[in-house]
């Protein structure tokens, strides 16, 4: 099923994003975290590679055994990092054989050690590039595109960030997931900027329930995110106690969720970092469940 299938009248997608382990024990761990999430009836689930195409492999063996498994519908990550058009089409073609229906078409990341992006001779530059090579040469395949309430770290000005985000919709995407946020108020801006130009993709916000401050306050250092200052004290007040952090975490998502949902949202992409836990109490707080 394309992705494109889960947004609609009377319909509320729900998406998990997992990533790569880097053992056989992770790895294992990933797919009993799977199984848990499954219950929530996701309509589809996506997996991140790593910079410069490091895990592509990898990725594609697990959203297809997900998807074997399962049957659920399931997207791949793609980027333009360190791959030629003739190499990204290979690629697509085995994720086509192996029931991968979906791709999350992105620019990528600079490959570790590199802070800019250097497009790869007779590949792509620009993520619109990508998503318009994917709908003219797999037209079958859905495709989600990133936004970004707060902006993209590289460019200058929400106005263009805003007008990359046009080119990448009109090259072909079906939907937009957010990066993460936690200030609602940035996301509320950003959908009315988008259909102000004319951007009618379903913006599916994603978001990221803290389980530990540390790993959140780094989060958000390296992608430009603000966390609302009530949100840190509370998880200040918890201290180094872990159970209380993850119980502000899952209380502060659950909460916001409720708001978008409350908005008028066509889903949720929740970021579960191979994890199961905080994102069942979510759902459950939301009454999500099975």
């Amino acid at each position: 099923m394309s992705l494109s299938a889960a947004y609609g009248p009377n319909r509320f997608g729900l998406s998990f994003e997992l990533f790569p382990p880097k053992t056989p024990a992770g790895e294992k761990a990933l797919f009993r975290h799977v199984e848990r999430l499954r219950q929530y009836n996701p309509n589809y689930i996506t997996c991140t590679y790593g910079a410069g195409g490091s895990t592509q492999t990898k990725t594609l063996d697990i959203v297809a055994q997900i998807h074997a498994e399962s049957n659920l519908s399931v997207a791949t990550h793609l980027t333009c990092v360190g791959r030629t058009a003739d190499q990204l089409a290979e690629y697509l073609s085995e994720a086509n054989k192996r029931g991968v229906e979906n791709v999350v078409a992105l620019r990528g990341d600079p490959p570790k050690g590199e802070t800019v992006f250097t497009a790869t001779e007779r590949g792509f530059r620009y993520a619109n590039e990508l998503v318009a090579f994917v709908r003219d040469k797999f037209p079958e395949m859905g495709i989600a595109v990133a936004g970004y309430p707060e902006k993209h770290l590289e460019a200058p000005s929400m106005e263009v960030d805003l007008q990359n985000l046009q080119r990448k919709v009109d090259a072909g995407a079906d939907a937009i997931l957010t990066q993460l946020f936690y200030d609602n108020a940035a996301f509320f801006t950003f959908r009315d900027q988008c259909a102000a130009r004319g951007i009618s993709a379903p913006i599916v916000p994603g978001i990221l329930p803290v389980t530990n401050f540390a790993q959140v306050q780094r989060i958000t250092s390296l992608c430009g995110v603000k966390l609302p200052v009530e949100f840190v004290r509370a998880l200040e007040s918890a201290g180094d106690d872990s159970d209380a952090q993850f119980r502000a975490g899952v209380d502060f998502a659950t909460q916001q969720i409720q708001e978008l949902i409350d908005a008028g949202v066509p889903g949720l992409h929740l970021y579960v970092l191979n994890k199961s836990a905080a994102a069942c109490e979510v759902l459950e707080g939301l009454g999500l469940g099975a």
